[in-house]
């Protein structure tokens, strides 16, 4: 094993179940240069782990049916839902990703283990210590900011370069952005993201924003609220691969342009399909979020019904955000009213979720 720089004493304390009969402890031995570790036998995984775990790391055979629904009922479980989890992967499991994915991971490693790229994705999944008590709010907000424009970087520069992008960059950043909101305001995300130049990522990340937070004032559990973020940081993907000109147009668009532009939808779908590895309600998104509930959406023009819960929230929260942003031609709207037009789109938006949004949208 290659020699590790020597890094600085820290107050991490991480779970580690493992089903391998010696526990991992090559995997021990690297996190250990992280914190202190408690490596236990998948089957002692506790149905509450002590609450000064900042992190479970689950090293297990993911072809075992046995063992993935004895870590499921574990997983699912009230403890388990704020506790980052990090699932370690064989080198040559296919679908490895999704099925972690599925299980709720935060975070996936695989082997063979590089304690370098294993102990970076410690320190940006786990916080170094309760973040209740010890990290400031301005600390977590910008963590949770750069996490976010991180994966907009590989979007909007990787794609189009030929770099894959895969559930894992997305998930990488799902935490930091869930804390970030949940201990600041949706006005100092907004804030933070407005200082960023890029209109595209400014966009992404105010329906980003939005979502999350109509998620957590709805109360939805962590692994919804998961969900949200990962589709509202996808949604534009496909913006990826229109001209910059046209992305970064101020003025009027020509019918041309328009019709370019409405092209992002398809290509993102296509873009995300053969990475493969996406959940399909995330390809669901990022096709149909322009869609309508009467019909007259594009690209494929679905009605009520055929347009799923989770494309309605984002379609919802993208408007708002799209209607508040300033053009060549218009000012910014205030939010009462953007929201005010959002109110005349009946039939087109879904009334019941709008007005669930009412309180996030005006800050009430």
């Amino acid at each position: 094993m290659a020699a590790l720089a020597e890094l600085p004493q820290t107050t991490r304390r991480l779970l580690l179940a493992s089903d391998c009969e010696n526990q991992s402890n090559d995997l021990a031995r690297i996190l250990k240069n992280a914190g202190s570790v408690e490596a236990i036998s998948i089957q002692d995984l506790p149905d509450h782990p002590a609450s000064d775990f900042v992190g479970v790391i689950i090293d297990i055979d993911l072809t075992s049916a046995a063992i993935v629904q004895h870590v499921r009922s574990k997983l699912i479980g009230e403890a388990y839902q704020s506790l980052p989890r990090l699932f370690v992967l064989a080198d040559s499991l296919h679908h490895g990703p999704t099925q972690a994915w599925a299980l709720g991971a935060t975070d996936t490693i695989e082997r063979p283990l590089d304690p370098e790229s294993i102990l970076h994705r410690i320190r940006q999944v786990f916080p170094e210590t309760p973040e209740d008590e010890h990290t400031t709010d301005a600390r977590i907000l910008s963590n949770g900011v750069t996490a976010a424009l991180i994966v907009m970087s590989k979007i909007f520069r990787r794609l189009p370069a030929g770099i894959p992008l895969t559930i894992e960059d997305v998930m990488q950043a799902e935490t930091q952005i869930l804390r970030a909101l949940k201990r600041c305001s949706l006005r100092q995300w907004l804030v933070a993201i407005n200082k960023h130049h890029n209109r595209s990522y400014r966009h992404t990340l105010h329906v980003t924003g939005y979502a999350v937070a109509f998620a957590q004032y709805l109360c939805m559990r962590e692994e919804d609220q998961r969900r949200l973020t990962r589709a509202a940081l996808l949604h534009d993907v496909g913006k990826a691969f229109i001209p910059v000109p046209i992305l970064n147009k101020v003025g009027k668009f020509s019918d041309e342009e328009v019709n370019i532009l409405a092209q992002h939808t398809r290509l993102g779908f296509n873009a995300l399909k053969e990475q493969r590895g996406f959940p399909g309600e995330v390809l669901d998104v990022v096709l149909h979020h322009h869609e309508m509930l009467d019909g007259t959406g594009y690209p494929d023009g679905l009605h009520g019904s055929r347009i799923s819960d989770i494309v309605r929230i984002i379609t919802l929260v993208d408007t708002y955000a799209t209607l508040l942003e300033p053009d060549a031609e218009t000012l910014a709207m205030t939010p009462e009213q953007a929201f005010a037009i959002m109110e005349l789109m009946d039939g087109k938006l879904d009334s019941a979720l709008r007005q669930a949004f009412r309180p996030v949208a005006l800050g009430l």
